[in-house]
């Protein structure tokens, strides 16, 4: 008999649902709806449409209750560091703002003249953040929060909507920059700091809590009155990493692409230490208390910038044209140094590489092809330069990287693996939803353990090996190294 579980997968651009089916031990994924999930820009300033993610959520609900399943389990999760505020009725308290809201900055200062940023990765081994909670909660209006009855970060938040039952998942709590990974709870130095009583925080629960079942006039909407919600992995990257195909004893780490890169490992205890504030590493918590030590470095979007500068300009590249343009200019002949600040703000991206590449004395590429593939060599290089502090930091030797978002350039995956001299694994890309589906399994009693979770996703996952080949990259991250310290 089939179990059918349904994860409610909250990004910042766009959401869906997806319909996880597990049987003897194999476990099938299908997309029942996707939605964009766009901020818009009000008078009060930027803020989140939560009235309408809400109703795309309940239509999916409504779709799968219509295919008369047994659905066993709901559970959502979502990005880190934006909130919502309800009142004690449970009703909504509007507006729900973004992070990138230009009040963050005033909120960030405040919050900085009560305590440095040194106290703060000290308190909560999460570096600095200007989105983060904290930081938002410095700009908050005393009048709002004097209305709140409960403060609960974004999935947390979509499960109280659904099980009216507030709690505050620990993987997304870590994220907050309001808690503390050493004694597994809320910073009252840090509440202090923003004037936020503990009593709006929900009690914490470990991922993979029943929360109940559905509100009853959901249950009735929806046809799902056998659903339990379940705080699984609030945390869309906590979810991703139980949704590994991780063989036991083995030593990974995992890279995330994007327009930036996140490379980290799960660990058993945070590392919160003068090296690793210097070396920008967070620590928030995953999976069964693992901790997830991660750094945010360079991902696409130097890449992202040129090609949005060309295509400005009249000069839109195809992009596999592109990637054969670059797969096709000379190995290694320029390399920037991807953390350089001026390519860390939009603008003129070729202009800036050409600059660079002149005042370091270097080939100054000038086609769009020799352009790219200074900037994807560059940005794997720099990703052997993280490996190399988690491993230094973990006191481990990493055997193989897990790549997540590996769709976005397959050019870069290959550079990557051979810059690290390890085995990449790419995995899907609903490598998220697969670990929320899982972490209610777990809780539900379907999946009797962590080990067993990853047997099932090793046994259907869809993975490609990249082996590294090139002893080319020795030399090309000597130069790269440079690059940096000079």
């Amino acid at each position: 008999m089939r179990s059918f579980f349904v994860a409610c997968d909250l990004g910042v651009e766009s959401g869906r649902l997806m319909l996880g089916a597990l049987h003897e031990g194999a476990l099938t994924m299908s997309e029942v709806r996707r939605f964009p999930n766009l901020p818009a820009q009000e008078q009060g300033g930027m803020q989140w449409n939560i009235p309408e993610l809400y109703e795309e959520v309940l239509a999916g609900l409504c779709d799968i209750g219509s295919y008369e399943e047994a659905v066993r389990g709901i559970s959502c999760n979502s990005w880190a560091g934006d909130y919502l505020l309800f009142d004690s009725k449970g009703a909504l308290i509007t507006p729900a703002f973004h992070h990138a809201d230009p009040r963050l900055q005033e909120g960030r200062n405040r919050v900085l003249a009560r305590v440095p940023l040194e106290t703060i990765y000290e308190e909560t081994g999460v570096q600095h953040a200007p989105g983060s909670t904290l930081f938002q909660l410095g700009a908050e209006k005393s009048r709002r929060l004097g209305r709140a009855a409960h403060l609960l970060p974004v999935a947390d938040a979509f499960n109280y909507l659904l099980a009216g039952v507030p709690r505050t998942e620990m993987s997304l709590a870590s994220g907050t920059q309001l808690w503390n990974p050493l004694t597994r709870t809320w910073s009252r130095r840090l509440l202090d700091a923003v004037d936020l009583s503990p009593e709006l925080l929900p009690p914490l629960v470990a991922a993979g809590t029943r929360l109940g079942p559905l509100r009853p006039e959901l249950a009735r909407k929806t046809a799902l009155e056998d659903a339990c919600v379940v705080s699984s992995c609030s945390h869309e990257m906590a979810a991703a990493l139980l949704g590994l195909p991780v063989t036991p004893g083995e030593s990974w780490a995992f890279l995330r692409m994007g327009s930036w890169a996140v490379m980290g490992a799960e660990i058993e205890e945070p590392i919160i230490s003068e090296a690793s504030r210097q070396l920008n590493f967070t620590n928030e918590l995953g999976y069964g208390g693992a901790v997830r030590f991660s750094k945010q470095t360079m991902g696409l979007w130097v890449l992202e910038e040129c090609r949005r500068y060309w295509k400005q300009h009249d000069r839109e590249i195809d992009d596999d044209l592109l990637t054969h343009l670059a797969g096709s200019a000379p190995a290694f002949e320029s390399l920037i140094n991807p953390n350089d600040p001026r390519f860390l703000t939009p603008g003129d991206m070729p202009l800036k590489i050409q600059a660079f590449c002149r005042e370091t004395n270097q080939v100054v590429p000038r086609k769009p092809g020799p352009i790219i593939r200074c900037v994807l060599e560059s940005v794997a290089l720099l990703h052997r330069k993280t490996l190399s502090e988690l491993e230094r930091l973990t006191g481990r030797n990493i055997g193989c990287i897990y790549l997540l978002g590996g769709s976005a350039n397959a050019l870069l995956n290959h550079f990557t693996a051979n810059a690290v001299h390890r085995l990449v694994i790419v995995v899907p890309e609903d490598t998220t939803a697969v670990g929320n589906v899982l972490g209610q399994a777990l809780a539900l009693g379907h999946v009797r353990s962590l080990d067993e979770a990853r047997q099932i996703v090793r046994s259907g996952a869809r993975l490609q090996k990249l082996i590294p080949y090139a002893a080319a990259w020795d030399a090309a991250y000597a130069r790269l190294s440079q690059l940096i310290s000079g």
